[in-house]
């Protein structure tokens, strides 16, 4: 379910980086809001845009700086909440404001910068609320398998989105980019006429939004609560985490926290999207490092576990071995065989320091993850500005190389596995 949660927020997060370079037109200069044009005849038109690259720019970057504003509160609410319902409600309406998205723009710019940061506030929240549950259902020898698997959706949705969406721009159009892994219902084939400035689209349902009402159905906070699991199973998970103390009112150390090395080698580690691979812009060839790195990532995690059950490896060892493999190829290359190898060690951190925290504070995982994650917006962020300063695209992957390389040092050094104090203590300081 987590895993299906994070393949359709993910594809509704980057949708935009495929439509776009349908949606404006290039050649056109006219004053005019959009220009219908038919990719096949007897097709419907679809509006093409006058947009100037610093508008592009802008509004491929208003989620992010949307998802900035939510991920951290997102990640404390969920401590407090539990992870199902901010997943859910968040889920939900992004996919009703994905399915937005083409009549915004067709009313004008405002209305979609609207729907995008939007769209931004609620994909914030919904990454975040996702890393509540494993603490409650990871059994310490299987959590890091099961927490990349749920993870691993964001990489499959990367997949099918530059593999599918590009096929949806030419045919039946870009529109359909937004409906697509919104739709689930389809009495017939989806008609879309838009010409001039004001235009109606007729949709019907959606598939996030019929996931979320599934999600709602299917998916609890605790295996105590759960009615659908054996009770061999709900005692298994339960057992292997009665060493985590749980107090009934959940708090936030939040200055204990910010003493924690381990924790700042954590967020440090997470810049390593400051000048992250762009694999959505070039279709097939482009997606040969998505897969190779969703098969890493995979076979990365049960080789985890095993060096875990059999004790080859002390916890920490492992999960610092799987960054220092991953950390320092991010960003190193320009060849696609290179693109390959590096996505493929870059997938080995999910390994390392990202399911990291849930040994020292399992409690508090969901939102030490926003904190990483609200540094990996920023990088995302800037990146695009540090990035205008260099002449050599080679300079850029030495920078980038150099900033990764740091991280994984400090992580080196810093990463812990034993639960903290305040993780375990019954009464703590609210934040």
């Amino acid at each position: 379910m987590i895993n299906i949660c994070n393949l359709v927020g993910t594809t509704q997060f980057a949708n935009m980086t495929i439509a776009i370079i349908a949606m404006v037109n290039h050649t056109d200069q006219s004053n005019q809001c959009n220009v219908s044009r038919s990719t096949y005849p007897g097709e419907a038109q679809v509006p093409v845009y006058d947009w100037n690259p610093e508008i592009q720019g802008l509004l491929l970057s208003a989620m992010l700086y949307g998802s900035l504003i939510t991920t951290v509160p997102g990640g404390y609410f969920s401590g407090v909440l539990g992870g199902k319902k901010i997943a859910g409600l968040s889920l939900l309406l992004s996919s009703v404001l994905s399915l937005l998205i083409p009549l915004a723009a067709d009313s004008g710019l405002p209305y979609l910068f609207l729907v995008r940061i939007v769209q931004g506030l609620s994909q914030g929240m919904n990454f975040s609320a996702l890393a509540a549950f494993w603490p409650k259902w990871a059994p310490p020898l299987e959590r890091t398998q099961l927490s990349t698997i749920g993870l691993s959706g964001t990489t499959t949705g990367h997949f099918i989105l530059v593999i599918w969406d590009g096929f949806l721009c030419e045919f039946p159009g870009w529109p359909s980019i937004f409906y697509i892994f919104e739709k689930s219902i389809r009495r017939d084939v989806m008609k879309v006429k838009l010409t001039g400035c004001g235009n109606k689209l007729h949709v019907e349902g959606g598939v996030g939004c019929v996931y979320s009402i599934i999600w709602f159905s299917l998916v609890y906070d605790d295996p105590m609560e759960h009615p659908f699991i054996s009770d061999s199973e709900r005692e298994y998970i339960i057992s292997s985490l009665a060493e985590q103390a749980s107090s009934p009112n959940w708090s936030l150390p939040f200055k204990a926290m910010m003493k924690i090395l381990a924790i700042w080698a954590i967020i440090i580690a997470n810049i390593y999207n400051m000048f992250d691979l762009n694999f959505e812009k070039n279709g097939f060839l482009s997606a040969l490092p998505l897969i190779t790195s969703w098969i890493s990532m995979t076979l990365g995690s049960k080789i985890a576990d095993f060096l875990l059950s059999k004790k080859i490896l002390r916890l920490i060892t492992v999960h610092k071995l799987f960054t220092f493999v991953s950390i320092p190829y991010v960003g190193s290359t320009t060849a696609i065989t290179f693109m390959i190898l590096a996505s493929s060690a870059r997938a080995l951190y999910y390994s390392g320091f990202i399911v990291n925290p849930l040994d020292f504070a399992p409690r508090y995982f969901s939102f030490i993850m926003s904190l990483g994650d609200a540094v990996m917006l920023i990088s995302g962020i800037i990146s695009p500005y540090v990035t205008g300063y260099f002449i050599s695209q080679k300079n850029v992957f030495f920078l980038s190389s150099a900033i990764n390389l740091l991280g994984m040092i400090f992580y080196f050094i810093f990463g812990q596995k034993d639960i903290q104090h305040w993780a375990k203590e019954q009464r703590l300081t609210r934040f």
